[in-house]
This record gives C-alpha cells, sequence and structure tokens, in this order.
C-alpha cells in the first residue's frame, strides 16, 4: 500500500484528491493507497445526499467566511480544521473478501480501527452507530464509504485537538442521528482523543502496511475536478 501525507491549498482540492485517487486506481492508474491530510483552516463538509438547508448555520458560516461544500460520499454533515485528522484508505475489492459489500466493508475496517486505537490508549474503544468511533458514547470519529466495481474509497476523521465548541457553532442539530446520540447537541455528543495526530498516523501506516511513499501525484486531475464540481455551488447545494 502506498502512503500519501498531503494536505492541498483548498478545501475543494482535498476533498477532489479521495475521489481522484479512487478514480485512478478504478481505471487501472493507480493502486492501494492510505492519505493523511488536515486542513489549517476551518470548513464545513456535507455528506453526499445532506440537505444543506437543514444541517448548516448558513448564517454563521457566512458571518465567520467559512465556506462550505459537499464531499462524494455517505454519511453526516461535519466540521474540517485544525485537529481534525483525515485519512483516506483506496482498497481493492475482492469477490470472496471482506470488502465484498457495503456492510462487510464497514464492520471489517471500524473492527479493526476500534482495536487498534484501544490497544494505543489503554480504554475501550466501540463501534457506535453504523461507522463512528466512540469511547464512553463520545464520538471521536466519523466515517463513510464510495465504492466502484473494483476499488472502493473509505475515508473519516479523527479529532485530535480539535475546536469542539465550534461544531455547534456551524451546523444545525442533525435531521438523522444514531440511536446511541440520544438527542445530545453536538458539544456533548463529541471529544477529542488523548492523543496526538503523528501518533494516529504511526499506527494506521502500521496497521494498513503503508510503507510506499507514493511520488506520482495527480494534481492536474486533482485540480480539474476541484474547479468543475467541488468548488461550484451547484454541487454544493444540490439538496
Amino acid at each position: 500500500m502506498h502512503l500519501l501525507d498531503l494536505t492541498l491549498p483548498t478545501p475543494a482540492e482535498n476533498l477532489a484528491c479521495d475521489e481522484v485517487l479512487l478514480d485512478n486506481a478504478e481505471a487501472g492508474h493507480g493502486d492501494e493507497v492510505l492519505r493523511f491530510w488536515e486542513s489549517p483552516h476551518p470548513f464545513v463538509v456535507l455528506g453526499y445526499s445532506n440537505h444543506i438547508d437543514t444541517e448548516v448555520n448558513l448564517d454563521a458560516c457566512a458571518s465567520r467566511r467559512i465556506p462550505v461544500l459537499r464531499r462524494c460520499s455517505g454519511g453526516g454533515t461535519v466540521v474540517q480544521g485544525p485537529g481534525c485528522l483525515n485519512y483516506a484508505l483506496v482498497l481493492r475489492i475482492t469477490d470472496d473478501g471482506p470488502l465484498a459489500n457495503v456492510t462487510s466493508t464497514n464492520t471489517f475496517i471500524m473492527q479493526h480501527h476500534a482495536e487498534t486505537l484501544t490497544r494505543l490508549l489503554h480504554r475501550n474503544v466501540e463501534v457506535r452507530g453504523i461507522t463512528d468511533l466512540a469511547i464512553n458514547d463520545l464520538k471521536f470519529s466519523g466515517n463513510a464509504q464510495r465504492r466502484k466495481r473494483r476499488y472502493l474509497l473509505f475515508h473519516g476523521t479523527f479529532l485530535v485537538g480539535f475546536d469542539l465548541p465550534l461544531i455547534e457553532k456551524l451546523l444545525l442539530h442533525p435531521a438523522r442521528q444514531p440511536d446511541y446520540r440520544a438527542n445530545r447537541s453536538h458539544h456533548a455528543f463529541v471529544t477529542n482523543l488523548p492523543t496526538s495526530v503523528g501518533t494516529i498516523k504511526v499506527i494506521l501506516r502500521s496497521h494498513w502496511k503503508a510503507s510506499a511513499v507514493m511520488n506520482n501525484i495527480p494534481l492536474a486531475a486533482i485540480h480539474q475536478l476541484a474547479a468543475d464540481r467541488y468548488s461550484c455551488p451547484e454541487w454544493t447545494c444540490k439538496f
């Protein structure tokens, strides 16, 4: 598996990068990848099918000049920024393997991450909802996937020193929520991991055996997709 530790200059480029890595692998121009990135500035990201008017406090985002974008995968709306470590896995699908369908993929990856973090933190990390990771029912990681025929993209976040009150300011109460949330506010529902960004990177690199540094980065395709889709209001406001 290749390793790509790359934060691009804009939110649109960072979101486009994950999709381009998946597309390249599917087209036979790439292989399995583990990518890390962390935005230096806050922005909001809608899941593919989220409705912007019911998920985002648009007035608060506008007053703070915080952009709102939409990603290509499902899941809920999140706030990005310093202290929110993002990872992306591009993985090969096999008919008889643990990634053969959506449910088995969620189970396989989430259980692996929960067990790895439990060993690291010496605290019980649980898979909650469908693709959340939590400690004592406090969420610190949300995840989502997008699938093609031969490869899939599984990506998510880890809160590590993130400005948690900012989530409450920028997001509305979600229309849909997992049962374990029990209608709690954003601030009462999430927590930061008691570790560092560097440590999370090390353990995930080791777990996924991502040792070959990726050098052939498809920057032209990333810039094009960012301009054509992720920077466009028509894409962000499609629902």
